[in-house]
């Protein structure tokens, strides 16, 4: 099988299942990907439309097609010589409704439950109502409420044999040994002795085999007696809002307490993935649960199903280097018992993380790489011009009010998401610091409220998702970020706690554990490291990506998930070093651009981008359109609706995503275009947590912000307005479609391997999920890749996409002929000279006498002018050239998108003769000999 080369990310639910994606196996083929790289397909929740809330790891999901369709896909896949790359989900499952058979079961039985050291509960809580018990708040409204109404209903599994209570989707088993409460009522001597049965029942493992069987005898008693147990049952439901003490004392005797679902961000006691209460947090750590979780993956990998894994938020796993280095031992002795044509080949893992700024992924964790978040955003770094941040900075903080300094608003997010979302999360590890104070007579005089304080003001300052303690200790890295959050974390505590950082400092790994004699203590000080670790991870998520970058607009193309927005641009040596690193370290790093996960799609943000090149012109079009938009906007007792900052921001967005071929004047296209604008501002002010938010949305507002956006894209009051907006979009276009084919040649040819998300092989002007997730027309792009136009030809129509295919297919096939030289050749800046030498990017890759040279331009919206398509006339280069190394002496450079005509290599190339037919290039070097030997 071939090695992997470059993938395609494909979504995989129930309206496009793995037999759907068989006929597009061909396509991918001729497209030049090597394998395809799989949403989770094991079953999920009914309706699914990710896979990432998996309820049964034991399954390909039926929805999907199951295991056979899984079958079917990889014999197409095999019959083209490509792979499976699966995304897989260690970290959480769905919990909630009736589908988790493992979450039920625990429900049913509690801490004696076999799954209950699956999931990460705290059974012990320090809240006396929660000792032995665990919150379920999955209730509408308050428990007192939602119980008078009966809305909490008892019903009885006839075929099997079991009560549960129900709450519109979520099903709550009741435990057993409480069945009698229930059967005493039904008045029929048979089920009253049964009951006084299952009261005689304890929770131990054989009381629950012995309960197996009185479900039996229960399924039989009630096909006789159903009329005597639905009396039981309706004895227990309350009337009009009254006689509900006897369900109260039975839902009191069970091992879960019902609990509306604001009181998880308080008092949850068992860890969730970030703030979903419809997630519930794995031990993958415990060996029986590595092995139940991941036994079917096993299988599949096995059996030459899967040849590559994806692990998804590897961050929120306990002990990560440990997760991933099991791993690759378990897979590793897999391999040979593989088909023998699959024998071997390299299986790549992957880890989805988000790497802060200076921070390199660890390279003992027998990783090949991340998901290529970072690369996403090098390249975005690079697009950026850095002149035009101070005055975007302004016109943001001048609208809005709000201060252009990112940090700020991520430092007030952390707060915000720490005291609310995930304060249970942060009481919890502030209860247990303070048993490990309680520890030590030196530290036993320190308060909840001081540990607390502290806490919530170090992590507040954190730089990174979150650090990888060990027994030795912390790492020299994973130290210095701790410093730097303890130095922040003084900058705004009292001078009188600042003796309490040293303390979290060495409890939370400053002192190694292994300088500790095993002990309780030490058990307690390594739980509490653990705690720590897997709440600074949501901290960051929620905070930075999912509140921050929707309260700062300095320029929305530099918010999106893994980047750094505070950073507006970089230097092309930047980029460089960037490619170097990963050349030396994880050469088969997967490289993206768009993913399921963005905010804004490659092509929206590559728009985006020129504005930082036009900011002048941007701030004073957005100063005319707002006067323009005045009778648009309504004014609300709480301030202006949308709000200056909001409307800022919809601008942008506007400009950004505004389609190629839809008029001002189109009904059907701005229909289109504000159903999907709609669905994008309900979030966007949601997010940010301002004026509105998901646990308390502002309906006023909200109903404001979309009043705005209707008038503004279908009434013909702002027919003006929406004129101009489309003008304008039109005209930063070419640059953006520029942008976009730049960064689409540098994926597909820096050292790593070029990962496609589905569709973006024409332009992708989405938005945040579900947007970025819409069904994507494959017969249009199969039946434009069958039209083998060359790319000059396909520019003269660009705005179909097809260019962007054109080059996507022809990229990938220089990669399948030159496999060996993109795998594993060397990277080399060239030095560009002249006078627009700061607006190109020239790299050479090299492996022995295998030579390939990379050109494309930046920062370019000048240079094109006025032009109408996305290429820069040859006159507007000048002198600029690119300096050739000595190795290229003596060969042909031709271009891998018209081979037609090869350029001189007399010491150097120039920018003209590169890019005269084509807006970028990949040049292949051949010598003399293989000129003339073809």
């Amino acid at each position: 099988m071939t090695k992997l080369r470059a993938s395609v990310r494909l979504q995989f639910h129930k309206g496009f299942t793995l037999d759907d994606a068989v006929p597009l196996v061909d396509y991918f083929a001729r497209l030049g990907i090597s394998h395809i790289y799989a949403s989770p397909l094991l079953t999920a929740r009914p309706g699914s439309m990710h896979g990432y809330d998996v309820v049964d790891p034991t399954r390909v999901n039926p929805e999907l097609g199951g295991e056979a369709a899984l079958e079917r896909l990889v014999k197409a896949l095999r019959g083209n010589d490509m792979g499976l790359i699966l995304d897989i989900v260690s970290n959480h499952m769905a919990v909630g409704g009736d589908a988790n058979p493992w979450w039920l079961d625990v429900l049913e039985w509690g801490a004696s439950s076999a799954h209950a050291k699956f999931f990460d509960i705290h059974w012990q809580s320090h809240d006396p109502l929660l000792r032995g018990q665990l919150l379920v708040p999955f209730l509408r409204s308050d428990y007192g409420e939602v119980l008078a109404a009966g809305e909490i209903e008892l019903h009885f599994d006839a075929k099997r044999g079991l009560f549960y209570a129900k709450h519109y989707d979520h099903r709550f088993p009741i435990n057993p040994p409480t069945y009698g409460d229930i059967l005493q009522r039904s008045g029929h001597p048979e089920l009253q002795a049964l009951g006084q049965r299952f009261a005689a029942l304890d929770d131990s493992a054989d009381g629950q085999r012995q309960a197996s069987v009185l479900f039996r005898e229960l399924v039989a008693l009630a096909s006789k007696a159903g009329h005597a147990i639905e009396r039981a049952l309706a004895s227990l439901r309350p009337a009009e809002g009254q006689n509900f003490e006897a369900l109260h004392q039975l839902l009191e005797r069970q091992h879960y307490r019902l609990a509306s679902w604001r009181t998880a961000a308080d008092d949850i006691n068992w860890r969730r993935f970030f703030d979903i209460n419809e997630l519930g947090g794995l031990k993958v750590e415990r060996h029986e649960v590595f092995e139940a979780t991941h036994g079917k993956i096993f299988e599949l990998i096995e059996k030459g199903l899967v040849d590559g894994l994806r692990i998804d938020h590897v961050d929120g796993l306990a002990n990560p280097r440990a997760y991933c280095r099991k791993l690759r031992r378990r897979v590793e002795r897999l391999l040979p018992k593989r088909p023998a044509n699959l024998q071997g080949a390299r299986f790549p893992i992957y880890v989805e993380k988000i790497l802060g700024e200076g921070e390199q992924l660890p390279r003992d964790w027998g990783v090949d790489g991340t998901t290529g978040y970072e690369f996403m955003n090098q390249v975005s770094l690079l697009q950026h011009a850095p002149e035009g941040e101070p005055v975007l900075a302004k016109l943001w903080s001048e609208t809005s009010g709000r201060d252009a300094d990112f940090m700020a608003e991520v430092r007030e997010a952390r707060q915000l998401v720490l005291t609310t979302s995930l304060a249970g999360d942060l009481e919890a590890l502030a209860q247990g610091l303070l048993l490990v104070a309680r520890d030590d007579i030196a530290t036993r005089d320190l308060t909840l409220g001081a540990i607390r304080r502290a806490l919530l003001e170090l992590i507040t300052h954190f730089s990174v998702y979150r650090t990888y303690v060990s027994a030795a200790g912390r790492s020299a890295n994973d130290q210095a970020v701790f410093d730097q959050a303890l130095e922040g974390a003084r900058t705004t505590l009292a001078e009188s706690d600042w003796p309490l950082l040293e303390h979290l400092d060495s409890w939370l790994g400053g002192q190694a554990l292994s300088q500790l004699p095993p002990s309780p203590q030490r058990k307690r000080r390594a739980k509490m490291i653990e705690r720590f670790q897997q709440l600074t991870s949501p901290a960051a998520a929620k905070a930075v990506e999912d509140t921050a970058c929707y309260r700062s607009a300095v320029l929305l193309s530099r918010n999106d998930v893994g980047f750094d927005p505070q950073q507006f641009s970089a230097p092309v040596q930047a980029f460089h070093d960037g490619c170097l690193e990963r050349a030396r370290h994880f050469p088969a790093n997967l490289l993206t651009t768009a993913t399921h996960d963005h905010k804004r799609g490659e092509d929206t943000r590559a728009r985006l981008a020129v504005l930082s090149e036009r900011a002048e012109w941007f701030a004073e079009r957005c100063k005319r359109w707002r006067e323009m938009a005045a009778p648009l906007r309504e004014e609300l007792d709480d301030g202006l609706a949308p709000s200056p900052g909001d409307e800022l921001m919809l601008l942008q967005i506007l400009l950004a995503c505004w389609p190629l071929d839809l008029n001002a004047d189109d009904a059907d296209g701005l229909q289109t275009l504000t159903e999907r604008l709609t669905a994008w501002q309900e979030k966007a002010v949601r997010e940010a947590k301002l004026r509105s938010t998901w646990s308390n949305p502002n309906e006023r507002y909200e109903q404001a912000c979309r009043n705005y956006l209707h008038a503004l894209l279908g009434s013909d009051q702002a027919a003006e307005l929406r004129g101009e907006i489309c003008r304008a979009a039109n005209e930063i276009a070419p640059a953006g479609a520029l942008n976009s084919l730049a960064q689409s040649l540098l994926r597909m040819s820096v050292p790593g391997v070029p990962d496609l998300y589905q569709g973006c092989e024409f332009w992708d002007f989405s938005l945040v999920d579900p947007d970025n997730r819409r069904p994507v027309d494959f017969a249009a792009r199969r039946q434009a890749l069958a039209d083998e136009q060359p790319i000059a030809q396909k520019l003269e129509h660009w705005h179909d996409g097809q260019v962007k295919q054109a080059l996507v297919a022809a990229t990938l096939h220089a990669r399948m002929t030159h496999a060996q030289l993109f795998a594993k050749g060397g990277y080399q800046p060239l030095e560009v000279q002249g006078e627009h030498a700061d607006r190109v990017v020239a790299f050479l890759r090299s492996l022995g006498e295998q030579h390939a040279i990379v050109v494309v331009p930046r920062l370019s919206a000048n240079l094109l002018g006025d032009s109408a398509m996305p290429l820069i006339a040859t006159d507007q280069w000048g002198d600029t050239r690119i300096a050739l190394p000595a190795q290229l002496a003596g060969t042909t450079l031709r271009s891998a998108f018209d081979s037609a005509n090869p350029l001189p290599t007399a010491g150097y190339l120039a920018l003209s003769d590169v890019l005269r037919d084509v807006p970028v290039n990949l040049l292949i070097a051949t010598s003399q000999s293989q000129e003339s030997h073809p």
